[in-house]
C-alpha cells in the first residue's frame, strides 16, 4: 500500500465564507473530541462548505492531512471504499475486502476524513465506518448528510440557516451575505437595505439561496427580486459551480432531498406544506391524514432536515414548503388540503371566541399568537369571512387592530348585502377603529353596526355598538351622550341571550365617563362591581381594562401607591396576554405614576421602555397593507387623514416628559430614556416588576 506524500486535498476555497464564526469553532472543538461527526441541516445551508473550512482549519494538526471525500456522484453504495482508497492514493487489491484494506491502513493514521453528501448512501457509510473506526483510534471522520447515520457514538452538529433581520432591525450575516455577493458581481451598487433585509427573511436565511438571489442583481433590484420570490425556484438558479457546489439551482437541492423520501414521506411533505408556521401531531393528522395516509413519522422528516422540531412542534422553511407546494398541486390534492387547513382553524378560532370571556382566555391568546401564520396564510388566501369575525377578539384585545382593520375592510368591501355575519364585522370594525384611536371611522362604523344589530335583533352586537359609540362621544368632550351611550350599552348587554364580554368593558367606559365628570366615587363603585363580575368568570382582558381605569382615577385622586398597584397589575395581564400595544400604554401611566411621585429618572425609564414597546408592537404587524381602504373611501372617510391624539395619550407622555425633565435636568432624562429603549420588552418588564 502506497500514499500520495501530500498533506490532504481539500480544495481551495473560491469566495468569503461569510458568518459562520461560532459553528466554525464548535465544530471543530467537536471534531477533536470525537470520532464521528454529523453535519445535518436543511438543502443549501452550507453544510460542505462549513465541512471544507473546517478541515482546512484543522488539517495542519493531523499529520496525515485532512482528505475530502465527494459521494454525490456514487450511486452504489459498495464502492464507497473504492472512492475513499482513490483519495487516499491506495492501490486497489482484488483479494481482501476494501473496509479490511481501508481499516489496516487507518490503523495507525493520524488523519481527518470528509465524507461529503451520503444522503443517498446512508446505510452503506454506516457500515463501513462502523468497521473501519472500530480499529482507527487517531483517525476523526467529518460527514455530511441531510440525515444522521445512526452509529453508536456519532456526534451530530446540525447547521441553522443564517440569522436575518426583523422588520427595521439592524443587518445580519444574512444581509451580509447578500450584500458582499451584490457587490463581488456589481461594483458599487446601491442597495436598498430594506429590501435587502426583506429578500433574506423571504429566503429564510438559506445561504445558497441568497447567493443565487444576489446573481439575479444584473437584471433585478433587491425589490423585483423580493416581488418574484412567489415562483422562486424558477428564479433562484445559475449558480457557479465549486469544487465540491453541485447545487446551481435551488430546485436541484431541494429536489435532492425529495428524491431521498420514500414515497409515504414525499406524500406527508406535500400534504404539511399547507402550514404556513408551526404544527403538532394532532394538527398533522387532522389537517393531512386519510385512508392514503395513515402514519405520521415527522420525526423522519426532521431527520431528512424537511422539518424543524421544537419541542413537540414543527414548521418547514419557506423554500421547502413551497417544494411541498408544488407537489401537493401535482398530485391534484391541493385544493382539498387548503380547505381542511382552513377548516381545521375556523374551528379552532370559534371554540376560542366561545371561550373568550373565561378562564382558558390566557391560553387562547398564547394560541392566536403562535397560530399567527397559520391564520395569516388563510386570510391572505381569500376574505375568509367567518374566520375574521371569529378572530374579533384578537384584532381587538390582543394589540392587533390594524391587522384586523385590514381584514375587515376587505371583507367587508366583498359581502356588502346584510347578513348577521356583516353586522358582527361592522362592531368589530368599529373597535378596531377606536383602538387606533380613529374616533372618525369608529363613529361611522359603530353607527352602521348599530341599525345592523337592531334591525338583526341582536341585542350584544348592538351593545358593542353603543359601547364603541360613547367612547367616541367621551373623546370629543361630550359627557352627557357619552355616559348615556355608556349605559344603554350596558342595559343592552344585560338583556342579550348570552354573557358578553362587552359588558365589562362598557362598564369600564362608564367608570372613565364619571371619573372626567369629576366623580371619582362613582367612578370606583362601577369598577369595583366590573372587577367582581370579571374575577367571577376567570376572565382576565377586560378586568385590565378595569384596573388601568382604576389606576388613572387614583391618580387623579392624588392616591399614588393605590394606583400604582392597579396599573402594575394591568401591565401583567396584559404582558401575559400578549399584547404589547396595552403594555406599552401601562408603562406611560406608571411613569405618569413615577412624576407625580417625584422620582423622574424612573419616569424616564419608563416612558423609554414605553417607546420600545410601541416600536416592537409596529414591527410585529410590519406586513400589513396600509393602503386606502376602498370601504372607508366609500364612507367618506378621508384616508389621508392624519391619526388624531384622541384619549390624549400622547399630550398625557409629553406631559410627563416635561415633568421628568423639570425633576432631573435633560442629561439626566436622555440617559434614562435611551436606557429603558435599548431594553428589550421581556428583560424590561422584569425590571418594571422589580423596581
Amino acid at each position: 500500500m502506497e500514499t500520495r506524500v501530500r498533506r490532504g486535498n481539500v480544495p481551495a476555497e473560491t469566495s468569503s465564507l461569510v458568518g459562520r464564526r461560532r459553528e466554525l469553532d464548535e465544530l471543530a472543538a467537536l471534531v477533536g473530541r470525537s470520532p464521528l461527526v454529523t453535519v445535518t441541516g436543511v438543502a443549501g445551508v452550507g453544510k460542505t462548505r462549513l465541512a471544507i473550512r473546517t478541515a482546512g482549519r484543522l488539517r495542519d494538526s493531523f499529520a496525515d492531512g485532512a482528505w475530502v471525500v465527494e459521494l454525490s456522484a456514487q450511486q452504489n453504495g459498495d464502492l464507497i471504499g473504492h472512492d475513499i482508497a482513490a483519495v487516499l492514493g491506495l492501490r486497489e487489491q482484488a483479494v481482501r475486502p476494501q473496509s479490511e484494506v481501508l481499516a489496516d491502513f487507518l490503523a495507525d493514521r493520524h488523519l481527518m476524513l470528509i465524507l461529503d453528501t451520503c444522503d443517498h448512501l446512508i446505510d452503506a457509510c454506516a457500515a463501513l465506518l462502523r468497521r473501519v473506526l472500530a480499529d482507527a483510534p487517531h483517525t476523526r471522520v467529518l460527514v455530511t448528510s441531510r440525515r444522521p447515520l445512526g452509529l453508536p457514538g456519532e456526534r451530530l452538529f446540525p447547521v441553522e440557516p443564517l440569522p436575518v433581520p426583523e422588520a427595521g432591525g439592524a443587518g445580519t450575516d444574512a444581509v451580509r451575505l447578500f450584500t458582499e455577493r451584490a457587490h463581488a458581481l456589481v461594483p458599487g451598487l446601491s442597495l436598498d437595505p430594506e429590501a435587502v433585509a426583506q429578500v433574506c427573511r423571504l429566503l429564510d436565511g438559506i445561504p445558497l439561496a441568497i447567493e443565487l438571489a444576489a446573481r439575479r442583481l444584473r437584471a433585478l433590484s433587491p425589490q423585483q427580486i423580493a416581488e418574484r420570490l412567489d415562483d422562486r425556484f424558477a428564479l433562484l438558479v445559475g449558480g457557479s459551480r465549486t469544487p465540491f457546489g453541485r447545487h446551481q439551482t435551488m430546485r436541484t437541492a431541494v429536489g435532492w432531498s425529495h428524491e431521498l423520501c420514500t414515497a409515504e414521506e414525499r406524500l406527508l411533505w406535500a400534504r404539511l406544506s399547507v402550514f404556513a408556521g408551526w404544527f403538532d401531531t394532532d394538527d398533522a393528522r387532522v389537517v393531512c391524514g386519510d385512508e392514503r395516509l395513515t402514519g405520521f413519522e415527522l420525526a423522519r422528516l426532521v431527520d431528512g432536515s424537511i422539518l424543524i422540531a421544537e419541542g413537540s412542534r414543527y414548521r418547514m422553511l419557506a423554500t421547502i414548503r413551497d417544494y411541498g407546494r408544488e407537489w401537493l398541486r401535482r398530485l391534484g390534492e391541493e385544493e382539498a388540503f387548503v380547505r381542511r387547513h382552513r377548516d381545521h382553524y375556523l374551528a379552532q378560532a370559534r371554540r376560542a371566541e366561545a371561550e373568550w370571556y373565561g378562564p382558558r382566555q390566557p391560553q387562547w391568546a398564547d394560541w392566536a399568537h403562535r397560530e399567527m401564520p397559520n391564520l395569516k396564510a388563510i386570510l391572505d388566501h381569500d376574505e375568509e369571512f367567518d374566520l375574521v369575525t371569529a378572530l374579533w377578539f384578537v384584532w381587538c384585545c390582543l394589540g392587533r387592530a390594524e391587522q384586523g382593520r385590514h381584514y375587515l375592510d376587505r371583507t367587508l368591501d366583498r359581502r356588502p348585502e346584510p347578513s348577521p355575519g356583516r353586522t358582527k364585522a361592522l362592531w368589530v370594525r368599529a373597535w378596531t377603529a377606536l383602538d387606533a384611536g380613529d374616533t372618525v371611522e369608529a363613529g361611522k362604523w359603530a353607527g352602521e353596526a348599530y341599525a345592523a344589530a337592531m334591525a338583526d335583533g341582536d341585542l350584544a352586537a348592538a351593545g358593542c355598538a353603543r359601547r364603541c359609540a360613547a367612547a367616541v362621544a367621551l373623546a370629543r368632550g361630550d359627557l352627557d351622550e357619552a355616559e348615556r351611550l355608556a349605559t344603554e350599552s350596558a342595559e343592552l348587554f344585560e338583556r342579550a341571550v348570552h354573557s358578553h364580554i362587552g359588558l365589562p368593558v362598557a362598564e369600564v367606559t362608564l367608570a372613565a365617563v364619571l371619573d372626567a365628570r369629576g366623580e371619582p366615587g362613582r367612578a370606583v363603585e362601577v369598577l369595583v362591581r366590573q372587577w367582581g363580575r370579571c374575577a367571577e368568570r376567570g376572565e382576565l382582558w377586560a378586568r385590565s381594562h378595569g384596573d388601568q381605569a382604576r389606576s388613572l382615577t387614583e391618580l387623579g385622586r392624588g392616591e399614588f401607591d393605590t394606583a400604582d398597584v392597579y396599573a402594575r397589575a394591568a401591565l401583567d395581564v396584559k404582558w401575559r396576554l400578549g399584547d404589547v400595544t396595552g403594555s406599552a400604554m401601562m408603562a406611560d401611566q406608571l411613569a405618569a405614576i413615577a412624576t407625580a411621585r417625584g422620582d423622574g429618572r424612573r419616569a424616564a425609564g419608563l416612558l423609554g421602555v414605553a417607546q420600545r414597546m410601541r416600536t416592537d408592537a409596529e414591527r410585529s404587524q410590519g406586513g400589513v397593507d396600509r393602503r386606502p381602504r376602498p370601504e372607508a373611501v366609500r364612507r367618506g372617510i378621508a384616508p389621508e387623514q392624519p391619526r388624531r391624539d384622541p384619549y390624549g395619550l400622547q399630550a398625557s407622555r409629553e406631559h410627563t416628559e416635561a415633568e421628568a425633565r423639570a425633576l432631573i435636568g435633560d442629561a439626566c432624562y436622555d440617559h434614562a430614556f435611551a436606557q429603558g429603549v435599548i431594553m428589550e420588552s421581556p428583560a424590561a418588564v422584569a425590571w418594571i416588576r422589580d423596581i
